[in-house]
């Protein structure tokens, strides 16, 4: 799928985190990627995160899956919505989805969440902290957008929602399918489904928080430090008050963390493991058998075709003019040449072409390999 009329440069330029941009007939030729059937399916998995929002005569309340099979024939025909997160991890047309949003980097794409929403059915005026693209994929849905929130805001209480306490809409549209919605972080918005079919496809992308990056990578910095690494202040001299902690001590005190803290290489590395670690890593996409580079190489080049796994995470930083670090699904993978080439290939294609020239050297075929092995890569079934 291809957009119809999207003129990135003047989006990214006037509306990317600053405000909302209704795009209507988004979509070259709109084709519903996923059926409600499908969507219900994928809801009963145990490995699937998905949620049943339903309105009852106080409140929303939601039902966390795996959804039993037979709740559905008890829902009525108003007033409830089935989310179901990471969908596009299992189906390849709803992974499609993303292909045309790759102008906005790798390291920022989150996921696809699919949303089937009786009559009435939503998930109340709310606001997020991530950039998400709303397209409707069939029904309709009225949206509405305000102002902006943070944590300040008043919200209401409830265990499983961030529900705004108080919600007054600036502008408001209904949506048809192949319409699409931005909406970015903080900016407060509500959905409701207009009659039966509804579905919404919400693409999002990341944004780490300061508390976030500081508090995982110290983590990781505690776990490679040792404890003889201490305090020293050799050639003390006697202070006038014992009680006074010295500027120079402070100095020092200071200089022990951001020693650490300050190494742009260090942080550049841990970040691109961190921020390629799988959003669900407990699922293990790895073959049951590894592969080595010799069949690999026989594969390819009798014509299978490989393709990047939709739940990996790839990207990369350039090291040298011929050199980059890959990193896929928390792997850091040290590339050159041929290999460098190949990777920054793979991470721009959601469908490289991998062919006999582009494994010919020992490196490139390696890494095809290691990837492969660690289930970021797999061959297209036939």
């Amino acid at each position: 799928m291809q957009f119809n009329n999207f003129d990135i440069d003047a989006f990214l330029q006037d509306h990317w985190q600053q405000k909302p941009k209704l795009f209507r007939n988004a979509w070259s030729d709109w084709q519903n990627p996923v059926s409600p059937d499908e969507l219900a399916g994928l809801a009963c998995e145990e490995h699937v995160e998905s949620r049943l929002v339903a309105q009852t005569a106080e409140n929303l309340a939601v039902e966390n899956g795996p959804i039993p099979e037979t709740r559905f024939g008890d829902l009525g025909r108003e007033n409830w919505t089935l989310l179901v997160q990471a969908v596009d991890h299992y189906i390849p047309e709803v992974a499609a989805l993303i292909e045309p949003f790759r102008f906005i980097p790798n390291w920022r794409i989150d996921d696809v969440m699919v949303s089937f929403a009786s009559d009435g059915g939503g998930v109340g005026a709310h606001y997020d902290q991530y950039d998400v693209f709303l397209v409707q994929g069939s029904g309709k849905r009225r949206w509405q957008v305000g102002e902006m929130c943070n944590e300040s805001t008043e919200l209401l209480e409830h265990d499983d929602l961030r529900l705004l306490a108080n919600f007054e809409a600036s502008e408001e549209w209904v949506l048809e399918p192949g319409d699409m919605l931005y909406v970015p972080p903080g900016i407060s918005h509500n959905g409701v489904a207009v009659g039966d079919d509804c579905m919404t496809y919400s693409i999002g992308f990341r944004a780490p928080s300061k508390s976030d990056l500081i508090g995982y990578w110290a983590d990781d910095l505690l776990a490679e430090m040792n404890d003889d690494d201490r305090y020293r202040d050799a050639g003390l001299k006697p202070q006038t008050n014992p009680g006074e902690m010295s500027g120079k001590a402070i100095d020092r005190l200071h200089a022990m963390i951001t020693e650490k803290m300050a190494d742009r290489e260090a942080f550049a590395n841990w970040f691109g493991k961190y921020n390629s670690t799988p959003k669900y890593p407990d699922v293990d996409w790895r073959p049951e058998e590894e592969m080595m580079a010799t069949d690999m190489r026989a594969l390819i080049e009798s014509g299978h075709k490989l393709m990047r796994n939709p739940a990996s995470r790839f990207s990369y930083i350039k090291q040298a003019p011929d050199s980059v670090s890959l990193f896929a699904d928390g792997k850091q993978l040290e590339c050159t040449g041929d290999a460098a080439n190949l990777a920054q290939k793979i991470c721009a294609q959601g469908h490289p072409q991998i062919g006999k020239a582009a494994i010919a050297s020992d490196n490139a075929a390696a890494l095809v390999t290691a990837l492969y092995n660690q289930g970021s890569l797999f061959f297209e079934s036939a």
